[in-house]
């Protein structure tokens, strides 16, 4: 039998902003207007990732305002992956919601996740549709990226799947003992496993200005992801160094034959001078995915934190509002 059924639990919404001044206003009513129809005991965390314009003044005075509102503020821009972090070591509720804080997650899809959550998913999480507001070149990459982070691996990562996502406390429990700094959430989620379900949307409009988010970024995130969840790269150079050695012998080989069956002298200059620079090439390539992988390791030996809070606000739920009903 199932326990939650036609529970209400407490829920905490997180919800990392980069310079959302303008939208914030307008997504923060409309997302407390759809926790609340949800639920009676609801908080949304607002974590501001090193904005540049107005947004911790903004969100200052929304709090004075609105009790369900909390704002942590990060001392410098961490990046997405930590400002979701911090706000999922803050969230108080049972269940945390995570949403983005430019418009773009339906919050009409809350309430099925809810429901998916009552009938025993632990995580519920939002798969796009379509890609149709990406460049060919965009998709294109995303596709190469799923295709190589998932081959060969225990962990599944779901494709086109974002982190819009309802989590139970027990999923976000996981999640914070994990302690690597080079975070990819999308794999963190999907490495804690749990009961998940996932659920088609179409991103809506930007509530107001343009994604902070492009290629550039995409590439970057996507490379974390690699890096930090698959040994793909280095399988692929091992490869490489196989085919290489047999395509050597291959045509040393062939090079014998030649030799002694027509006698036809060996033109070594250009063969050798293309074969050289192929392989050095081939050798700056493996040093360069090397230092890449040891980086990244001497980056976590340093056990720095993963971001500093300077300053928090608002109320949010209590420890007495964390109760399910």
């Amino acid at each position: 039998m199932n326990e939650r059924a036609d529970r209400v639990p407490s829920i905490s919404c997180v919800m990392p902003a980069y310079n959302e001044a303008v939208s914030l206003p307008d997504v923060v009513a409309r997302t407390l207007v759809a926790l609340r129809a949800l639920s009676p005991r609801v908080e949304l965390v607002v974590v501001n990732d090193g904005s540049s314009d107005d947004t911790e003044a903004v969100m200052r005075d929304l709090c004075t305002r609105e009790p369900a509102l909390r704002f942590v503020q990060l001392s410098r821009n961490f990046g997405k992956e930590a400002a979701l972090s911090a706000g999922i070591a803050a969230a108080r509720g049972e269940v945390v919601v995570l949403m983005d804080a430019d418009g773009q997650h339906p919050t009409a899809l809350l309430a099925d996740m809810l429901r998916r959550w009552q009938q025993g998913a632990d995580v519920v999480y939002a798969v796009r549709r379509t890609r149709e507001d990406q460049s060919a070149l965009h998709r294109r990459l995303v596709a190469w990226f799923y295709d190589i982070v998932n081959w060969g691996g225990r962990v599944r990562i779901p494709r086109n799947a974002g982190d819009f996502r309802w989590m139970d406390r027990r999923v976000v429990d996981a999640l914070l003992r994990l302690p690597e700094r080079h975070r990819f959430m999308k794999g963190l989620y999907a490495w804690v496993g749990f009961p998940s379900v996932a659920l088609d949307y179409e991103p809506l409009p930007r509530a107001a200005g343009q994604s902070h988010f492009g290629l550039m970024g995409a590439l970057s995130l996507g490379t974390t992801g690699l890096f930090a969840f698959t040994a793909v790269p280095l399988r692929l150079l091992g490869l490489l160094g196989v085919l290489l050695a047999f395509s050597a012998m291959g045509y040393g080989l062939w090079v014998i034959i030649d030799y002694f069956l027509y006698g036809i002298d060996v033109p070594g200059y250009a063969t050798l001078v293309v074969g050289m620079m192929f392989l050095s090439g081939v050798q700056l390539m493996s040093v360069g995915l090397l230092s890449e992988y040891v980086a990244r390791i001497y980056d976590e030996v340093k056990q720095r934190p993963l971001y500093l809070v300077a300053d928090e606000a608002g109320e949010g739920l209590s420890a007495g509002d964390t109760r399910t009903s």
